[in-house]
């Protein structure tokens, strides 16, 4: 799949001789585990840089896990019409001060199709700027900027530019490294776990409320895999206690709830040693993926084509084909028809043929129709 979204490269390579790099990446969870498998080509064809990342306040947890491929963190303080915070522009000032008298030798702006990411990436000051453009936007150097694609996997994106920047891949598989902390915070969570193997990770929360399916349908299939002799467990950070505490009420048969119990790092743990894990199309779904357990994803909103795990054999999507996904509301303007559309009993005979190695690819539904 890589081979067909190659085209070019750059006319030098901008990694010889570079010392210092910053990598602009300012987003959640999900959206930087996507982007490991291009740190991880970086961190080879620049061994000798030091690869500092421009991200959120969070993704100081995120450098510390990935220190093989990332050294240091500089927190972006939000600029109007980027995602995920507030504009805190009379800090603006101070990080430009200090992003610019770093001088960085490279700057690669990873923070999306750079309308909005390439004018500010510029004013990092950097001796060079690399990254994705659209064509016919501002474009900082032709030679170190290609396309920007809007169908491409957002994994396969960055390793496609990664490539011309002439950073060969090493692997598109993402990772999650574990540490005896984080498995002793899973220890700490609750004082009777169920063992490894036994049970199903149910994670019905996502950022977005769009994002999510219904908790209803999420119970019912937690109680059918529960009825097959799985241990049921339902994770969530603690703002989606709401939602799993919903999921949990509506099941008719036991299930420990962790929601909020975990770090990060636990949670971790918690899937790595799951059977399986049924999730949205969330940051978790890319946890799941990143330590190997088999997951079924109910894409609702999301595009499932940029999104859905590089592993068909392993994680498993399921969605409806809606006119007008991929969806940006928080809440849907017209009834959430792709979580609507989406029944519980699909859901969970997916979730049992995976589990029973059966299953095989992703499922499309239209209307009641699936196409196992």
């Amino acid at each position: 799949m890589l081979e067909l979204t190659r085209i070019g490269k750059a006319k030098e390579n901008l990694f010889s001789g570079v010392r210092s790099i910053a990598v602009f990446r300012a987003l959640q969870l999900g959206d930087m585990l996507c982007v490991v498998p291009a740190l991880r080509a970086l961190r080879a064809a620049a061994p000798q840089a030091c690869i500092t990342l421009i991200g959120l306040p969070w993704a100081s947890s995120f450098v510390r896990r990935y220190h093989r491929y990332v050294d240091d963190l500089l927190v972006f303080p939000g600029f109007p019409s980027f995602p995920e915070q507030a504009a805190r522009l009379q800090q603006m000032p101070g990080f430009l001060a200090e992003v610019q008298g770093r001088g960085f030798d490279l700057a690669i702006q990873l923070h999306g199709s750079g309308t909005l990411s390439n004018p500010l990436t510029v004013l990092f000051g950097a001796k060079r700027n690399a990254g994705f453009h659209v064509p016919g936007q501002y474009c900082p150097d032709p030679a170190a900027f290609t396309f920007w694609d809007e169908r491409e996997h957002e994994v396969l994106r960055y390793l496609r530019l990664m490539e011309f920047l002439g950073a060969p891949p090493q692997g598109e598989h993402l990772e999650f490294p574990l540490t005896d902390d984080d498995h002793a915070s899973l220890r700490r969570s609750h004082a009777d776990l169920p063992a490894p193997d036994s049970y199903v990770c149910i994670h019905p929360g996502a950022r977005m409320l769009t994002r999510r399916w219904l908790p209803q349908r999420f119970a019912e299939v937690a109680d059918r895999l529960a009825a097959s002799g799985m241990k049921i467990v339902l994770t969530g950070s603690p703002d989606e206690a709401e939602v799993v505490q919903a999921v949990h009420k509506a099941m008719r048969m036991p299930a420990l709830n962790l929601c909020g119990k975990t770090d990060l790092g636990g949670l971790a743990a918690l899937l790595a040693q799951a059977r399986l894990v049924v999730s949205n199309d969330t940051g978790i779904s890319h946890v799941a993926a990143a330590v190997a357990t088999p997951s079924v994803i109910v894409s609702c909103g999301s595009d499932p084509g940029r999104w859905a795990p590089l592993d068909h054999a392993r994680h498993q999507v399921i969605h409806a084909d809606v006119a007008c996904r991929p969806c940006m509301h928080q809440v849907c303007p017209i009834g959430h028809q792709c979580a609507l559309e989406v029944g519980a009993d699909a859901v969970a005979e997916l979730a049992m043929r995976l589990l029973d190695g059966k299953a095989n690819h992703i499922i499309h539904i239209n209307d009641t129709e699936t196409h196992p």
